[in-house]
């Protein structure tokens, strides 16, 4: 089951498309959809969660907690919805195809990718990229 939580004023549209989006990525991924809660909050949400949980500080625009079991995919995905909107500007891309690439990049992370070498990057790049083409809408 995947779940929208809302920390900030910001709600998604087409909730159904994207749902149906993500399940079709975690099947192909051949995984299963297990408890899944995006939660969209701002920047200070966020940094508050990136320093008590892994003693950062910095900004970041998702933070992934996985409780993944097996094959059944489930954890938490914090977005913060400040960040997806100064990274579209960064990088001349729509807030909407940012959002959903840092949707599922949480979702890549569950199913194991990583990104701490630049090898792992341009894989879990790579992923995004894919799926992100196949979204239809």
């Amino acid at each position: 089951m995947i779940v929208f939580n809302y920390e900030t004023k910001f709600e998604l549209n087409n909730l159904e498309r994207i749902i149906t989006w993500i399940t079709q990525s975690i099947n192909n991924e051949q995984y299963k959809e297990g408890e899944i809660n995006y939660i969209f909050c701002d920047d200070e949400y966020l940094t508050e969660l990136n320093i008590k949980h892994l003693n950062h500080s910095e900004l970041t625009d998702v933070l992934s907690f996985d409780e993944t079991l097996g094959k059944l995919i489930s954890g938490d995905i914090f977005i913060s919805v400040d960040r997806v909107k100064e990274n579209s500007k960064e990088f001349n891309v729509s807030f909407t195809d940012e959002l959903n690439r840092v949707m599922i990049h949480g979702i890549l992370h569950f199913c194991g990718y990583n990104d701490k070498t630049e090898e792992e990057k341009q894989l879990i790049r790579e992923k995004e990229d894919y799926y992100l083409s196949l979204r239809g809408f």
